[in-house]
């Protein structure tokens, strides 16, 4: 099977959507009758790119011009659009591909529709979150217009795949009859794994840690954790804990600046970016996970917290509720105080931290990223057979 992956975003551009495209490729490429193509951005602004992924996939960047690795302007989205048809449509000239992976239906999509409608590929469109109308608060006043594109792209599409079932909700209420699959993200779950004594050492070690890893914009929420912060303080708790955040983003001033003016300086810390061996230890020095995010399709970051046998803390809201069983509590958006309070909870009755965070590791295992590439083969498989008896 031959394969064209669309993606505006791939490390180190964007978030989880490159993210989630990383580590699937990853898992093609152990397959050696797959072959894949990935068409992605270049930070540069006249620079085609190309490089080996692996043995069995390239990938092929276009330059955007990018100025901001945490999100894309509309200019550079556009630049993508433009090249990475014109990038795609070159591919296809050289080597027919069996069908197309677009992540996103702005502005991945919007590519994919236009080679299904120049040259039959069908493709299947992958949401990602932000791409759904009404996900994400920035982008209310983009959504009416892009609306009646996004619906075209997904009717067009063979298939449209969901993280959550939450996020296919909100897909259902701007196209009721569509149909969606939804396949899971996954995690590096051994990699992650605790060992019995990490595990038992949670919340018994001073100051209790809470880990929150994540882009420092808006939706995802650090403010309203400087907030409970705050209130945990003022509660007489000044030393028993400390707030990791873990990250960069667009609020990353806004974040010091609330910070200092809150004097959180000996109980808040900002590490920037780190790398994946960086993180690995910014899990294991954690006692508790928090994502106290506006919506998720499903964090990578909390998949990770649960694999490394955290409790977690997060919002009421998309993937994010429907990873917790047993294993933390749910706050709802917004409500610094409700927040405080479950923060307390494990700093007064820390035997919740062994018994949660095993039960965390458990609903891990149910995730990873074999299981989740191996659906969309599966899926990929299926769309062409039932095509071909079309």
């Amino acid at each position: 099977m031959r394969i064209l992956i669309l993606d505006n975003e791939f490390p180190p551009i964007g978030g989880g959507t490159g993210v989630v495209n990383f580590h699937i490729m990853s898992e093609l490429d152990l397959h050696e009758h797959i072959q894949v193509d990935l068409v992605t951005s270049s930070r540069t602004k006249d620079l085609f790119e190309v490089s080996q992924f692996g043995e069995h996939s390239q990938i092929f960047k276009v330059p955007v011009d990018n100025k901001n690795i945490h999100h894309s302007s509309n200019a550079e989205l556009l630049r993508y659009t433009f090249r990475g048809l014109r990038q795609a449509l070159h591919l296809m000239h050289q080597q027919p591909y069996d069908i197309c992976w677009a992540y996103a239906a702005v502005p991945a999509g919007f590519i994919a529709l236009f080679l299904y409608l120049q040259a039959g590929l069908p493709y299947i469109l992958i949401t990602q979150g932000p791409d759904i109308p009404w996900f994400e608060k920035r982008y209310y006043s983009h959504y009416p217009i892009l609306i009646p594109l996004i619906k075209v792209i997904w009717n067009k599409a063979v298939v449209v795949t969901a993280q959550s079932i939450a996020s296919k909700e909100l897909i259902t209420r701007t196209s009721p009859r569509l149909p969606v699959e939804i396949i899971h993200n996954g995690v590096e779950i051994e990699r992650f794994a605790p060992t019995t004594e990490l595990l038992s050492q949670r919340c018994r070690r001073q100051p209790i840690t809470f880990f929150c890893s994540g882009r420092l914009i808006e939706r995802k929420g650090q403010h309203h954790l400087l907030q409970a912060a705050d209130l945990l303080i003022r509660r007489g708790h000044t030393g028993h804990f400390r707030i990791i955040l873990s990250g960069t983003g667009d609020n990353e001033e806004q974040l010091h600046q609330q910070c200092d003016r809150m004097g959180l300086q000996d109980s808040v810390q900002f590490t920037g970016f780190v790398s994946r061996e960086t993180l690995l230890k910014c899990y294991a020095d954690a006692d508790v996970f928090v994502l106290p995010s506006y919506n998720e399709g499903m964090s990578i970051a909390l998949l990770e917290a649960l694999a490394s046998g955290l409790p977690v803390i997060v919002t009421d809201t998309g993937g994010s509720a429907e990873l917790v069983d047993n294993n933390g509590f749910i706050v709802p958006w917004a409500n610094p105080v409700f927040l405080a309070d479950m923060l307390e909870r494990f700093l007064l009755e820390p035997d919740l931290c062994q018994r949660m965070g095993a039960k965390s590791h458990e609903i891990a295992k149910g995730f990873s990223w074999q299981a989740t590439t191996k659906a969309y083969l599966e899926l990929s498989s299926r769309c062409l057979l039932d095509s071909q008896s079309a």
